[in-house]
């Protein structure tokens, strides 16, 4: 039997926790005996969010006894995370436990130097964060999680049940993940990575001298897009266009363009009907083969796994309909 410690202390965060009981905590037996030895370890009672109180089965000191350590989200990853748990986690792992961290669960990891050398990641609106206050640790922002032995590391949210499902698939054989996937209706694996999750607005107008030219070429996606055209349109020289650009977007006119025709592409496989190549022409990109390069390239899955994924359930109703 395979014993699961999940090490909590005061006011963290209550997703992750909920995925890694269902995984490893509920008993389910009935698809590997035995199951997992599943136990809560924390300084006495804690706050769980902002709503609940959880009482640990054992002290912190419990998870050195541990095969794996679970390592949730921190309340606050702007802050130290406890001493006591980071003293606890890197007790477990010089005495031979798997670690593994959920979301910002990674800063605990970092402090505890278990990700130092390490490739590891955590939740993508943190990963620059944990890159500066870690400068050891090659921060991956674009993965669902890193499996380096171990100790194992999870972006964010749902990405924790993607990693829950990992170790089971490790311990257990991919039936049984599988299994436990299929009773969750969660996908047992996801393509991709963290990329295709995070989004990139369209800049709102701000009265800044380019937002008139945004809409303008908002308006023409469709079209084979130039820099001299931009320029041309603004009334500036290329070279002062950049300039302005950079300013108000932080990045260059044809980067701009680039990220506006993949946003336009993803909303179009998310609330039509419309086939790769239609789309591919809608957005400027000409042919299906150039829209598949630029999905895996910058989310890293095909336009019709990620249409899967996000497909609305029914058309957007937009001003216009």
């Amino acid at each position: 039997m395979i014993s699961v410690a999940l090490a909590v202390t005061e006011g963290v965060p209550h997703f992750e926790l909920g995925a890694a009981f269902e995984v490893f905590g509920a008993d389910r037996s009935y698809l590997a005996d035995p199951w997992y030895d599943f136990m809560v370890c924390g300084p006495a009672a804690v706050r769980v969010g902002d709503r609940f109180r959880l009482e640990p089965d054992q002290g912190l000191d419990g998870i050195v006894h541990a095969d794996t350590v679970i390592v949730p989200a921190c309340a606050d990853p702007d802050e130290e995370p406890p001493a006591d748990l980071v003293e606890a986690v890197r007790a477990a792992h010089e005495a031979g436990a798997r670690v593994a961290s959920l979301c910002t669960g990674a800063f605990v990891l970092a402090a505890a130097g278990l990700l130092d050398g390490r490739r590891a990641t955590t939740h993508w609106w943190h990963a620059e964060a944990l890159a500066a206050r870690h400068p050891r640790v090659r921060v991956d922002p674009d993965v669902l999680y890193v499996d380096d032995g171990s100790v194992l590391t999870s972006a964010g949210k749902a990405a924790a049940m993607d990693l829950c499902l990992h170790l089971v698939r490790l311990d257990h054989g991919s039936a049984v993940a599988n299994a436990i996937a299929r009773r969750l209706v969660v996908p047992p694996h996801r393509a991709g990575g963290q990329a295709q999750f995070v989004t990139t607005p369209v800049p709102e107008p701000r009265g800044n001298s380019l937002d008139a030219l945004f809409s303008w070429a908002l308006a023409r996606l469709d079209r084979p897009l130039t820099v001299e055209d931009l320029a041309r349109r603004a009334n500036m020289s290329s070279r002062n266009l950049a300039r302005h650009f950079h300013a108000v977007t932080g990045t260059t006119p044809l980067r701009w363009l680039a990220t506006q025709r993949m946003q336009r592409a993803q909303e179009l496989l998310e609330t039509t009907d419309d086939g790769i190549d239609a789309i591919a022409t809608a957005t400027g990109m000409g042919t299906a083969a150039t829209l598949r390069r630029h999905f895996h390239r910058t989310l890293g899955v095909p336009p019709d796994a990620y249409r899967r994924t996000f497909r609305s359930a029914r058309p957007v109703q937009t001003a216009e309909s």
